[in-house]
């Protein structure tokens, strides 16, 4: 299962610099995660300091 950015992103931007895949790009209202991209690994969820990344 994917990650998914939920509301609560503040767009710090700091899940993006982590993301190894590089599947996290700024979205129209936050941060999202391209579910296709995304190698499951869990550091975006790690380092957001809002806790709004969650697994699908």
């Amino acid at each position: 299962m994917a990650y998914v950015i939920s509301d609560e992103c503040v767009s710090c931007g700091t899940c993006e610099g982590e993301c190894p895949s590089e599947a996290i790009s700024q979205g129209d209202d936050h941060y999202v995660i391209d579910a296709d991209a995304c190698v499951e690994c869990g550091t975006c969820a790690d380092v957001c300091p809002t806790g709004a990344i969650s697994q699908e």
